[in-house]
């Protein structure tokens, strides 16, 4: 008795997203982004300030006021910190007999330097995530007006 067979062919994945979007590279926008570039054209500046993201690129133009990086970024800073750190400071814990007092002067500022140092990029990453991804108003054929779904409109009296 024969039954048969259901055989699926590899396709590529297709050119447009669910929306009908062109697709867009999410890993080389979130490399660009936490280089501090524009996701876009990877030339232009990200930032003004420290944390402080421009309103659109200087170079293509793209408009990147709609990214919604304001309270992920330091979470997962502390998420990469925490795991460098913790493991490193329990290793020397361990291994050497250093005083409390010496390993809040090796880890504290080891710690501070490391979070500074990488919220920038991390929040750069998050904004080329959410450009990449059409999230948070950079869908390009969305109302500019319109409220996210869910969201409630409060106008002022």
């Amino acid at each position: 008795m024969d039954t048969p067979v259901e055989t699926t062919v590899w396709q590529s994945p297709p050119a447009e997203n669910q929306l009908g979007l062109p697709k867009r590279n999410v890993w080389q926008a979130m490399w660009r982004g936490f280089r501090c570039r524009c996701p876009q054209c990877g030339e232009g500046k990200l930032f003004n300030g420290y944390l402080t993201s421009v309103p659109a690129c200087s170079i293509c133009g793209e408009d990147l006021s709609h990214h919604r990086a304001d309270d992920a970024p330091p979470y997962f800073t502390i998420v990469v910190v925490g795991h460098v750190v913790v493991p490193l400071m329990v290793a020397v814990f361990l291994a050497t007999e250093l005083s409390v007092t010496t390993h809040l002067l090796i880890w504290m500022p080891l710690t501070l330097v490391m979070t500074l140092a990488l919220l920038r990029p991390i929040k750069g990453a998050l904004i080329a995530l959410q450009w990449a991804l059409y999230m948070h108003g950079f869908d390009t054929r969305s109302d500019p007006d319109a409220m996210p779904e869910g969201y409630l409109r409060i106008d002022p009296a």
